[in-house]
């Protein structure tokens, strides 16, 4: 039996294949944005608007300044410039927005519960684990675990790409059909994908640009 799901959306690759994945094995689903002052959330927004309306699902933005205000982290608007070249503890840790899945589960969790849904869906998987302490599958099961027993609807996060990679992501995509030019995944929040970044280098490969099946418009 088919049940509802909250979800958080993005707007990047990730989380619109898991979008799509949900329209499929839920009977609803709601979605949350979370602008929390990243260089990248007007592109990131408009492409999660675009995605909520491809796949008739609702669509909520809650903003989070507090975090742009009090974090430091070079994702931030407040924050120095994105660094260049592929995901590495030196160059790319600088990216790390302290705790940020975790505040954003716990909104989201509470919105679950207000609407009797009892699943919350996030798009973290195996790729962000080394760097990204709060996207590892332990860190995802502590909180489900947290969330029922804090919740009258024993209210459940799940990651469901946790054991898979970005081109298992990718490769999933293309199953179900997905067009990845409806997200955004550079950090550095210009006009197109710069195509130099950590996230950039990631997304080329996983949908396999040098052997041309990338259809993101880059930069260089």
């Amino acid at each position: 039996m088919k049940r509802d799901a909250v979800i958080l959306l993005s707007g990047g690759m990730d989380s619109g294949v898991l979008l799509a994945w949900a329209c499929r094995e839920y009977d609803k689903v709601h979605g949350l944005y979370f602008d929390y002052g990243s260089k990248h959330a007007t592109q990131e927004y408009a492409k999660a608007v675009s995605l909520a309306r491809h796949y008739g699902v609702s669509l909520n933005r809650i903003e989070l300044p507090f975090v742009n205000e009090l974090f430091s982290s070079s994702l931030l608007a407040s924050g120095e410039e994105i660094p260049d070249g592929p995901y590495a503890s030196g160059n790319i840790s600088s990216t790390v927005v302290p705790f940020r899945n975790g505040i954003m589960l716990s909104i989201a969790v509470g919105f679950a519960e207000n609407l009797s849904v009892d699943t919350v869906l996030i798009a973290s998987h195996s790729g962000d684990h080394p760097i990204y302490p709060d996207c590892r599958q332990g860190f995802t099961e502590a909180m489900s675990k947290a969330s029922q027993e804090g919740t009258f609807n024993r209210v459940a996060v799940l990651a469901p790409f946790a054991a898979c990679d970005k081109k298992g992501i990718a490769d999933l995509g293309r199953e179900m059909g997905f067009d990845f030019r409806m997200t955004f995944s550079c950090y550095k929040g210009l006009k197109l994908h710069c195509g130099k970044c950590a996230t950039c280098l990631e997304r080329k490969a996983a949908l396999g640009h040098e052997q041309g099946l990338d259809p993101t418009e880059y930069m260089e």
